[in-house]
């Protein structure tokens, strides 16, 4: 059993690459986390800090930038002599460096064998226990890092050298290295600093350097900016999108101490239902689809009544609309952005390429789509034309909101365990318009709308994809299973 600690990717892939080469195989190796140690204070006793350190082995290479890469180490022929690892194996990696977890280095060298010993589309196969655990580990990181963005609050300080903007914030991972480089750009013409519990990275305007890591006590306390934020925050807090589950999900209380703008949350939330009927009344005059919908526990009845609205301008270039299909006691409720050509032809959502990749996948993952509700955030089909055609149009913001008044009236009467967003448009609707499905995609949270709620891609995104069709329908394929698995883990017994 060989020993290695490892603290950075830099130094796990240049010793993940010579022991692949040497035949060396993960039950043989145990990696000990550098990282972990140096926050206990401790040293791991079967460290082998000289093999770590050994040799000066040529870095992974990915297929498209070096596919061949011959390595002179490779002495007894029980590994290949040309390393080659796919685009796709070191993006995540690099990523995955950043995760707390103390298994991550041997994971990652798990994978790395796997794919050089005959698995060469490992990464493509979501479903693999190895492969989940990379992509559930790789979510993480760039969860946190965006917390990390968004969270940071820098205070000015004046040092022997000017100005200098200080941080502090509390990551779950080691995200700072991860997030560095975007704060460099974003803030390149300042001297800033920010500190964590683990180390420190400065910014003097030319390059960035890491220290230590600083307890909040380092940290000042506020500055002269913090009046002219606040200000602003209260101006831009919209009332009527209050969303006090979401909100918390998506900023926890553990950052709210580094946050000056956090002191206003609690009067802003009791001045909201008298703001809001302020910007009802201001807003009286514009159309929505609020007036055509009934009150009613009839799911025939709204759709009837849905067949009339004139909320927003569609209504009067498509064929009909689009209303939502299913059983009213579905469990699940599937959320797309707006019915298609096909669609707006035969006035049922989802039946059109879309429909029937969506049909197949469901099939696959064990859900009758007869089971669920299907509907859109948008009931009329938005086009352009192109000669004979009608190609598809994204619905504006405006038309979205305009339509929201059905989606409510069908989540009141469905009443769905689960929710399903296929795509940005339905994400934003029910996870907030701040939601980024790059980031949030298969992540699970509690929304107002429902306890189990996900976003996904929809299913044209893959149809329209070319060179990572195969790859993206298995992470949507992995995503719905999810959905599957909860039905099953849900149903009475």
């Amino acid at each position: 059993m060989q020993h290695h600690r490892v603290d950075f990717f830099e130094d796990w892939r240049d010793l993940a690459r010579r022991l692949v080469s040497q035949g060396v195989a993960p039950h043989d190796v145990h990696w000990i986390d550098g990282r972990a140690d140096e926050r206990s204070g401790q040293l791991d006793l079967f460290a082998d800090e000289s093999a770590s350190k050994a040799g000066t082995p040529t870095p992974l290479a990915s297929e498209k930038s070096d596919p061949r890469i011959t390595d002179a180490s490779n002495r007894d022929g029980n590994a290949p002599a040309k390393l080659r690892v796919p685009v796709a194996f070191l993006g995540i990696a690099k990523t995955v460096s950043h995760h707390r977890s103390g298994g991550r280095w041997e994971l990652l060298y798990r994978l790395l064998w796997r794919i050089c010993h005959g698995e060469r589309h490992l990464m493509n196969i979501a479903s693999d226990p190895d492969v989940l655990r990379a992509i559930e580990m790789e979510k993480a990181v760039r969860r946190d890092a965006h917390k990390m963005k968004a969270f940071v609050r820098f205070r000015k300080v004046i040092d022997q050298d000017g100005e200098h903007f200080i941080a502090w914030h509390r990551p779950d991972h080691y995200s700072l290295r991860y997030t560095c480089e975007f704060f460099a750009r974003r803030f390149d013409v300042m001297r800033w600093t920010i500190m964590t519990p683990e180390e420190s990275v400065s910014w003097d305007g030319t390059e960035l350097s890491f220290g230590p890591g600083m307890p909040r006590s380092e940290s000042p306390a506020g500055d002269e900016l913090e009046t002219l934020w606040k200000t602003y925050y209260a101006n831009i807090f919209n009332p009527a999108r209050i969303k006090l589950k979401a909100m918390q999900a998506e900023m926890p209380k553990k950052h709210w101490a580094t946050m000056p703008e956090t002191e206003l949350i609690d009067s802003m939330l009791r001045e909201a239902p008298r703001r809001v009927e302020k910007m009802i009344a201001q807003t009286d005059a514009i159309v929505t689809a609020k007036a055509f919908v009934p009150q009613t526990d009839s799911l025939d009845e709204l759709r009837e009544a849905a067949s009339a609205c004139q909320g927003c301008e569609l209504c009067h270039s498509a064929t009909q609309t689009v209303f939502g299909v299913g059983p009213k006691d579905a469990s699940i409720m599937l959320i797309g952005e707006q019915p298609g050509d096909q669609e707006d032809l035969r006035g049922v959502p989802f039946v059109g390429p879309a429909g029937q990749l969506l049909d197949e996948v469901l099939e696959a993952v064990g859900l009758d789509r007869r089971e669920l509700y299907v509907t859109n955030a948008v009931k009329h089909f938005k086009f352009t034309r192109s000669g004979k055609r009608r190609l598809h149009k994204k619905p504006s913001s405006r038309e979205v909101a305009a339509c929201r008044y059905w989606l409510d009236a069908e989540i009141q009467l469905i009443r769905p365990r689960q929710i399903v967003c296929l795509g940005a448009t339905a994400a934003s609707v029910i996870l907030g318009p701040n939601f980024r499905l790059g980031e949030g995609r298969g992540r699970v949270v509690e929304t107002e709308e429902a306890d189990w709620t996900m976003a996904t891609y929809h299913p044209s995104t893959l149809l329209r994809a070319r060179d990572n069709r195969d790859a993206l329908q298995a992470v949507f394929e992995s995503d719905l299973r999810q959905v599957a698995d909860r039905q099953r883990q849900s149903a009475p017994r």
